[in-house]
């Protein structure tokens, strides 16, 4: 046990501060909009409600790369990484041009929502500017993904440090207007999202070029057209966890959107929230994404036992964790609610959705710690049927009753819940996907041995 634990932690550990300093920008986003006014804080928050959803969707669909990077690794084929890579590249820049499309195509919907018009152009202003970076952060994925898969998580996390610090500084100068630049409010924000953003590409290749441990499989040494076979077959693989992550996001993303109607308040506060959720989310990700690694090349030296015994050890290291952050988030709720902004009745809301969510720690580590590990077996159809009954048959039907109370409904609580009536629904959807994702690894890790 003790040594899993010290392998997984080794891998982990510079995953989770470069994805806590990844999410950090977020938070620096979300607080300094908040410092500046209320308004800019709703216009940020269904800014990045669109955002988040289309970078997370982004994320899945290339995270293909890993497993199939993993698997080689562990067999002792390296000649074949840099082709897979490629590739992926290729696919990388086709989804993240969709992607820019789709999000364009997205602010129409502003139009048609009860905004204040600031908060409507603020909002449409920050998704056209940071769709520029969804390309961009395909191809980064597309890196990340193929040096984790090498055990190389180390600039991963010096990057995203240093990512952090870069939008702390570009922050500060546009969303309050120092050193004589412009004062943008929120809108400095997107910019400073679009920024970072091409800094962790373009220092990610940087390193890559300079340091010996990716020399025997460097990507970039020559050029190769799309292959579209091997494109389809990563398709195959990443458009399921694609799928899985949209139907998570999107949950989160529409609640911003369907609250809207009840004011910046709500919506401020569900993006505190939801902000500071998504930092906590970091750490049983992390976890996931070094357990994807290890299954993944455990099966790839032919080794089902040590694949099974390792995901279960993470899924154990998964639980332990969320107990802590759910103990530690509700015990500081109102607190972390002031550290984002000074606005008494956004404080009180906030406090409360994080009560909620310190409720569904448990079920939300547990699901994305077992969906990872079930991918380094490449098994991610079942997953996404899983994660698109939990949310959008269970949890957003039910959020709509409890958080909008619609008058044609026979069944609705007498007065609309807001937010709350969402979160609540929220805490039912993450624990059916922890039910189903656990009962779904137990039979794949099952097959596996038999086979």
């Amino acid at each position: 046990m003790s040594t899993e634990l010290r392998g997984l932690w080794q891998l982990a550990w510079p995953i989770l501060i470069g994805q806590l300093a990844t999410v950090g920008m977020a938070v620096v986003d979300v607080a300094m909009a908040g410092h500046a006014s209320a308004q800019d804080l709703a216009g940020v928050s269904l800014g990045v409600s669109v955002w988040n959803m289309l970078m997370i969707t982004l994320m899945g669909l290339v995270m293909s790369v890993n497993p199939m990077v993993a698997h080689q690794v562990g067999a002792g084929d390296l000649a074949g990484v840099p082709h897979i890579v490629r590739q992926a590249l290729w696919k990388a820049l086709g989804v993240g041009l969709i992607a820019l499309l789709l999000a364009n195509i997205t602010t129409a919907l502003f139009d048609h929502m009860l905004l204040e018009p600031y908060v409507r152009d603020l909002a449409k202003g920050f998704v056209q500017i940071t769709s520029l970076a969804l390309p961009l952060f395909a191809l980064y994925r597309v890196l990340y993904g193929y040096s984790t898969s090498l055990n190389q998580t180390k600039p991963l996390m010096v990057i995203a440090l240093l990512s952090l610090l870069l939008n702390i500084v570009v922050n500060s100068l546009l969303v309050f207007g120092q050193l004589g630049f412009p004062r943008l409010g929120g809108l400095g924000c997107a910019w400073a999202t679009l920024a970072t953003v091409a800094f962790n590409l373009l220092a990610l290749v940087w390193w890559m070029h300079h340091s010996n441990a990716y020399r025997s499989t460097w990507p970039l040494g020559q050029f190769e057209p799309p292959h579209w076979t091997q494109i389809k077959g990563l398709l195959k693989l990443g458009l399921p966890i694609g799928v899985t992550y949209f139907a998570e996001s999107s949950a989160f993303s529409l609640i911003a959107l369907l609250i809207a109607e009840f004011g910046s308040t709500q919506m401020a506060a569900h993006q505190i929230a939801l902000n500071f959720t998504s930092l906590v989310f970091m750490v049983p990700l992390s976890v996931g994404l070094a357990l994807l690694t290890r299954v993944g090349q455990s099966l790839g030296a032919g080794d089902a036992v040590l694949a099974r015994y390792q995901a279960w050890v993470g899924v154990a290291v998964g639980l332990v964790v969320a107990s802590l952050s759910a103990a530690g988030m509700a015990l500081t709720a109102k607190w972390i609610a002031s550290a984002y902004t000074s606005d008494t009745a956004v404080i009180t809301m906030a406090a409360q959705l994080l009560l909620l969510a310190a409720v569904f720690q448990l079920s939300d580590a547990t699901q994305v710690i077992t969906s990872c590990a079930i991918r380094g077996y490449k098994v991610t159809r079942s997953p996404m049927v899983i994660h698109l009954t939990a949310f959008w048959v269970f949890a957003l039907p039910l959020g709509y009753v409890l958080g909008l109370a619609p008058s044609w409904m026979p069944w609705r609580p007498d007065q609309a819940m807001a937010a709350q009536g969402f979160w609540i629904a929220l805490i039912l959807g993450l624990t059916i996907a922890a039910l189903g994702l656990v009962v779904l690894l137990r039979q794949v890790a099952r097959a596996h041995l038999r086979a």
